[in-house]
Formats: C-alpha cells, structure tokens, sequence
C-alpha cells in the first residue's frame, strides 16, 4: 500500500482482518443461526473465504458479466437461507436488507481499520472514496441504496449503536470457533490459524472476544502492537504483484469458470 495509493481494496493486507469480519457477522444472531443451519464454512474455509472475496473483487473490479456471476453465485447460495419464526425458535433470511447492511458494514469497518493500521489515518478524500466504494459491494444485492448510511458520520452513528448491543449467541460461537479452531483441514490451514487467530483477537472489541472465547491479555495487546508497527515498514515494500495477488487469482478463476459455462461453450460453438 504505497504512499499516494487510494485503491485499497485489491491489497492483500486486507485477508489479515478477515476472521474479524467474519466474527463480527457471526455475532448477529440471525446470521449466526443462518450460517449454522445452511454453511459449509467449518468444512470449507477455503473455499468460503474465496467465494466471499471473488464477490467483492467481482463487484468492484469485474466486467459487466463478472458482476452479473457474482450476483448469481450469491443470490442462489442465499436461496435456501431462510427459515420462518415459530414458537421455538427464531427465524433468519439471507435477502433480509438490514443483514445485508450489517454484512457490507463489517468488510468496510475491517477494510478501514486495516488499512489505517498499515498506512495511518486517511484524509478526507482518500476515506470518503473509500466509504463509497464498499457501499456497492451491499447494494449490489438486495439492499436498498438508501439504506446504507449517507456519509461516514452517519456509518460511525450505526456502527457503534450496533456493537453496543451485538452478543454472539450459541449457534453463531459454535461456527466460529469452529472456524478458528478447524480439526478436519488441510495441515497448512492448521498451520497458520495460531497467527489468525491471534491477529483476529485483536482486531475484534473485547465483548466479542469474551463471546467468542479468545484469551487476551496486557501481554498479547503488547505484541499485537508490534505485530502492526512492523507490518506498517515491511508490507508497502512488497511489490503491486504480491501484495495484489489474491486478487487477480479470484478473478482469473471467476474469467476461467465464465468461459467454461455451459451458455458460453455453446455461443463458442454456434460461432465455430
């Protein structure tokens, strides 16, 4: 992330907050119980995070029938995520618009605090162009355009009466800890969830660490702090094609599955 560099969303440096996204999303009861019921998150990490990450890619930096393919690829997961109120339980939708907005609020929160953590504070410009960016990646969907707040005051004022009253409830902690604690990986996921674990623990407000039962103490604050201070010399040296990479992998994927689609095998060879 150079100095002078206002695209933010293609950096790798961004992966390091996604367990916190993930959390923060999980911690909404109705998406915790949505997840629980329907996600093969737990069974495949991998494969989730990239689906999630391609969407965003897709949105932001896709062609006309990229984003046309994220879109489908969300809407049909989101299908069968739906269960009605009874009795005994609460219900959940994947098309509710206000999880929506709390699902695009969280990557753009984590977004921002990663890149302030490795670049430092934006100014004005530079945060607001950011702020727009991210509110297409919700309204994109189902959520209404209004509804995503006006400027980054207004997300300040929702975001914080959201965390003052967010507390993970059973389905959602069995998730992530699942996801953050993984028994039937491949060994290199296992390999590197201490760090991610860690690195998630200290991005995420106290409550929800408690929530999520994550140990934190003075000592881990601490190297956490260091952890970041180093991060902020050593990750803008790195050259554009690494720091960058994921994200041209995602959408070379996305580029590689259009072409192979049954609709575009036969355009092919109707043209041959």
């Amino acid at each position: 992330m150079v100095q002078g560099d206002g695209d933010f969303r293609a950096e790798g440096i961004l992966l390091a907050g996604a367990g916190r996204a993930i959390l923060l999303q999980l911690a909404k009861p109705a998406i915790g119980r949505g997840v629980a019921a329907h996600s093969t998150f737990t069974q495949r990490p991998v494969d989730r995070l990239k689906g999630t990450l391609t969407y965003v890619y897709g949105i932001v930096y896709g062609t006309e029938e990229q984003v046309r393919e994220v879109r489908r690829r969300v809407n049909q997961a989101h299908v069968a995520v739906r269960r009605a109120a009874d009795e005994s339980s609460a219900g959940y939708n994947a098309y509710d618009p206000a999880l929506q907005l709390w699902v695009a609020a969280t990557l753009y929160d984590t977004a921002l605090t990663i890149v302030e953590k490795i670049r430092g504070p934006l100014d004005d410009a530079a945060a607001d162009a950011m702020y727009q960016d991210y509110a297409r990646i919700g309204t994109a969907l189902q959520l209404p355009p209004d509804m995503w707040p006006k400027d980054r005051a207004e997300f300040r004022r929702y975001w914080e009466e959201q965390l003052s009253t967010l507390r993970a409830e059973e389905e959602g902690v069995r998730v992530g800890r699942g996801l953050l604690f993984p028994k039937h990986t491949a060994l290199w996921y296992r390999a590197i969830m201490p760090a991610a674990r860690f690195l998630t623990a200290g991005l995420l407000p106290d409550q929800l660490r408690q929530d999520f039962g994550l140990v934190w103490s003075d000592r881990h604050q601490r190297r956490f702090d260091r952890t970041w201070r180093i991060l902020a010399v050593a990750y803008p040296l790195l050259p554009q094609r690494i720091r960058h990479w994921f994200k041209d992998y995602c959408l070379a994927e996305l580029e590689k599955d259009l072409r192979r689609s049954p609709q575009n095998m036969q355009q092919q060879g109707t043209s041959a």
